[in-house]
């Protein structure tokens, strides 16, 4: 009997090298979620360190100009911080969808996988099968042979 040759193995090739690329493309939106949730942490920490400077300033008596100056800057901190926001939760969506994507081709390239193995699985029965019948005909010629 020939040897066993899956017959969609270019498939399953295929379909691991697109989830490969597809976890890889996940990962890297993942890190990007990371850095935009640290670039977050970092500005909501200046923000409120400025913040905190301004009351101790104001406490203790400031120019008009310098408050306006600090209430617009403490304004622009917490309009960055709401756009970083925006595309953390853009990211994020991102991420998710391509999260979606990989266990769709993780549940792709595991059919085939288990196809594959009931194929292979079925050829190995089939050359069980063929050996067993070999071994018969050989000993019931071997027994014809001795008889004669």
């Amino acid at each position: 009997m020939k040897k066993f040759k899956f017959s969609l193995n270019s498939v399953l090739s295929y379909k691991e090298q697109r989830l490969e690329s597809l976890q890889n493309e996940h990962a890297e939106l993942m890190a990007q979620v990371r850095t935009i949730e640290q670039r977050i942490q970092d500005k909501t920490k200046a923000y409120l360190d400025f913040d905190e400077e301004y009351q101790k300033r104001c406490s203790t008596g400031m120019a008009i100009t310098d408050a306006r100056f600090c209430e617009c800057q403490l304004r622009a901190m917490e309009n960055d911080i709401q756009v970083e926001k925006k595309n953390l939760a853009q990211a994020q969506d991102q991420a998710e969808q391509k999260r979606m994507e990989v266990v769709a081709a993780k549940q792709e390239t595991a059919s085939i996988e288990k196809l594959k193995e009931k194929k292979q699985f079925a050829y190995q029965k089939a050359m069980a099968k063929d050996e067993e019948i070999f071994v018969e005909e050989f000993v019931s010629a071997a027994q014809v042979r001795s008889s004669i």
